[in-house]
């Protein structure tokens, strides 16, 4: 087998094999990750984040259920919502991302768990962040992404 690469005007290269040419791309989809040429993830994480807030939306109605407990509303976001994110161990996030994706699984989380009464005055308050942590038994979801990279 015979490898040769070819440079073309400007920055396209090209890679041509006995029978195959392949061509320098700027981005492409593998594996249903989307690879730049910069290896940038910035637009994977926005179309994520896309997709994310697309399948919340489609289960919403079940969330706002009084029918169904947390338990069962908790194994809907694992099943249905989380897996959105297969491949993100493979993210290098920066603090920017790693807010964007913490702020989405918490709004969601408060859906789920709902409001709490405050013992000092009785009033409903929406749930701090740690005590959104200490409800749901896994972690969230930038820690399971830097424990995985790690």
């Amino acid at each position: 087998m015979v490898i040769s690469r070819y440079r073309n005007t400007g920055r396209n290269h090209s890679i041509k094999t006995d029978n195959s040419s392949f061509e320098r791309v700027e981005e492409f989809k593998y594996l249903g990750i989307t690879l730049t040429y910069q290896n940038s993830i910035q637009g994977e994480i926005k179309s994520r984040l896309k997709s994310w807030n697309a399948s919340y939306h489609s289960v919403l109605n079940l969330l706002f259920s009084r029918l169904l407990s947390k338990n069962l509303k908790f194994k809907i976001h694992r099943i249905i919502i989380l897996p959105i994110l297969y491949g993100c161990e493979t993210w290098s996030l920066t603090l920017r991302e790693e807010r964007r994706l913490s702020v989405f699984e918490n709004r969601v989380l408060r859906r789920i768990f709902g409001p709490k009464r405050d013992e000092g005055t009785g009033e409903w308050r929406k749930l701090h962040n740690e005590e959104l942590n200490d409800l749901c038994s896994s972690q969230n979801i930038v820690r399971v992404i830097k424990s995985r990279i790690t």
